[in-house]
């Protein structure tokens, strides 16, 4: 990647750039114990406190150098409300990463039962709408610039619930939860095309979701998670549409085989991850302006700390591949139609093997050079797992 004469090719700078530059937000409930709606399964390194959780995460930017912020949840991680910001503020404090977006919980609670802000019920609507105001103001102490709004409201069967009804009552909550919000922040709302519900999902796809923050308000934008969509969709193409519209808050990234998510990042499709990257590099610089990078996965099998360094070391890779396209050439190529030399000089980019020249930039940066590596090798795993797994022997029987 380096000329004879050890000056930095162009392809190197631009890659340098963009991992200076690159930053991804690790979640909370990535460190815990988690499992499926059949059943917890228990790590004995997993984290157990906000404080644990906070420490892991610090842990993973020390490694990696790319993860200033941990999402919070809020039932989970604060179990007090806005009484449980002074614990934060002190965690940030001592751990030296910051809090990021809050994450309302509108599907845990009984009442939820057939939906949140979309219950028949205005009592329960009412109880959602206190509840996304709260995370709002809990944003606002923090400092947190996004409100993620993820909402698992649908129904089961045709012909139970109406669905344009549960729209209006949708667009009444959002529209109040948006007016709440202070001048600095965003409410970013999230779609899923299926899953809790078997019959419909309230925000099912990027138009509902689109469509919903337009009418909230133009601090509202569309979370795009890339686990959340139908077999063979093109979501590099719902992004550049998103940057268009200027409608683009941010990702949840993850990978998935069948259906949903939470395989490790690049695991599955590393192509498709690749693509998305490439299509925000291209884009023009006000289009991507605060645009969020997340990871929303949990992980059952692979151990906490690793899944998650691997994911953010994962993310830089396919981040550094898609930096090496020659934007210049391929949109020549482009416009001229010289459809086989376009997609080699795409391809070409992403069968580079960037590993050697990320690891170079890490030692610049006084990274480790190898982080899974440096995690394996370091006490902290060793230590964490010692000190929880009396914690953490019991069984579990909910999800996290």
């Amino acid at each position: 990647m380096s000329t004879n004469n050890g000056v930095r090719s162009a392809g190197t700078e631009r890659v340098w750039a963009a991992l200076d530059s690159f930053k991804i937000e690790v979640p909370s409930w990535g460190f815990a114990n988690t499992g499926t709606r059949f059943g917890k399964f228990m790590q004995p390194a997993a984290a157990s406190t906000i404080a644990q959780k906070f420490a892991d995460a610090a842990e993973v930017n020390r490694l990696t150098g790319a993860v200033p912020t941990v999402a919070l949840h809020v039932l989970w991680d604060l179990p007090k409300g806005l009484g449980s910001v002074d614990e934060i503020k002190g965690l940030e404090a001592k751990h030296g990463i910051k809090s990021g977006s809050i994450n309302p919980n509108l599907f845990q609670e009984q009442e939820y039962k057939y939906g949140s802000i979309c219950n028949p019920n205005p009592e329960v609507r009412a109880k959602a709408l206190a509840h996304l105001i709260e995370s709002v103001e809990i944003g606002k102490a923090l400092g947190s610039k996004d409100v993620s709004m993820w909402v698992s409201d649908g129904s089961n069967y045709p012909g139970t619930q109406s669905m344009r009804r549960r729209v209006e009552w949708m667009e009444e909550i959002l529209g109040k939860t948006h007016a709440a919000l202070g001048d600095e922040q965003r409410m970013l709302v999230e779609y899923k095309p299926f899953e809790p519900a078997f019959y419909h999902t309230d925000i099912a796809d990027w138009g509902m979701a689109l469509e919903l923050a337009r009418r909230a308000g133009p601090k509202a934008k569309v979370l795009v998670d890339t686990g959340h969509h139908y077999q063979g969709t093109n979501i590099e193409q719902i992004v550049a549409w998103l940057l268009h519209l200027n409608a683009l808050g941010g990702f949840h990234f993850n990978d998935r085989k069948y259906a949903d998510d939470d395989l490790t990042l690049g695991s599955i499709d590393p192509y498709q991850v690749f693509r998305i990257f490439h299509e925000m590099l291209s884009a023009k610089k006000d289009e991507t302006a605060g645009v969020a990078f997340m990871i929303d996965q949990s992980h059952n099998m692979k151990g906490k700390m690793e899944a998650m360094v691997q994911t953010v070391v994962a993310a830089q890779e396919m981040y550094a591949k898609a930096a090496l396209v020659d934007q210049e050439m391929l949109a020549g190529l482009q416009d001229e139609c010289r459809l086989v030399e376009a997609e080699e000089c795409f391809r070409s980019a992403f069968w580079t093997d960037v590993r050697p020249l990320v690891r170079e930039w890490r030692t610049a940066r006084g990274l480790p050079a190898d982080p899974l590596d440096s995690l394996r090798t370091g006490r902290y795993l060793e230590s964490i797992t010692r000190e929880r797994e009396a914690a953490n022997a019991g069984a579990g029987s909910s999800y996290a």
